[in-house]
């Protein structure tokens, strides 16, 4: 197996450390992960340099050896490039590498990665198996992980006129009355964002059910302000 250069991204990182801007950046998310210090622009902008030196990871495996790697160092903005190179790497991915994605879900698991990870990389490569929705998204809904329930109620976020409204339904319903932060918040954004493009289902699921507050106000976001 071939293995991406990613150490001298690394190293530019941590020639871009700001001891300041990372306990500004720490506090806000609540002091749970350490930074660094380096913000999205520098980011990107160290990315791109990078890019331009040793281009892109070309296979699945070049991508989940050099995520892992980010995903194991101590500051947060290494899960962010990690979240990147996975992003990127969707069209390389299939249904057997999402095993391995659900162990990133899974580990020093915050909403910042969390969603990233559900919508866009497990989101991206499970739109191409619709097939396989149903035994995914029924694992991911009555898992006892926490961060996987929510993978389950937002993996369809982006897909549009393509959800499985079933789906929808099941992971919504199996966790309708629970009294989690973060799935109450999932829940609110999932109606929302399918509003978009359903109103009408989503005004009579929220008039249907009995919701907690915070996911009954973010479902009714959008539909309120039509």
């Amino acid at each position: 197996m071939s293995v991406y250069p990613i150490e001298p991204l690394i190293e530019a990182f941590r020639a871009s450390a700001d001891p300041d801007r990372a306990a500004a950046m720490s506090a806000y998310m609540r002091d749970q992960f350490p930074f660094l210090g380096v913000p999205q622009p520098v980011r990107k902008l160290l990315i791109k340099e990078h890019t331009q030196l040793y281009g892109k990871p070309q296979s699945a495996e070049e991508i989940l050896h050099a995520a892992q790697h980010l995903w194991n160092l101590e500051e947060r903005e290494f899960a962010y490039v990690a979240m990147g190179l996975l992003e990127g790497g969707v069209k390389f991915f299939n249904l057997a590498h999402i095993h391995r994605i659900e162990q990133f879900i899974v580990t020093r698991s915050w909403w910042d990665t969390v969603d990233g990870l559900a919508t866009c990389t497990v989101g991206g490569v499970m739109k191409r198996y619709p097939e396989a929705w149903a035994e995914y998204a029924d694992r991911w809904i009555h898992s006892d992980q926490m961060w996987l329930n929510r993978t389950g109620i937002l993996f369809q976020l982006k897909y549009k006129a393509q959800t499985n409204t079933d789906l929808l339904h099941l992971a919504i319903h199996t966790h309708i009355a629970s009294k989690e932060f973060f799935l109450q918040k999932a829940i609110g954004w999932a109606l929302r964002e399918y509003a978009k493009t359903n109103p009408e289902w989503v005004r009579d699921y929220v008039e249907q059910h009995v919701l907690m507050p915070l996911s009954r106000r973010e479902a009714l976001k959008r539909l309120e302000s039509r």
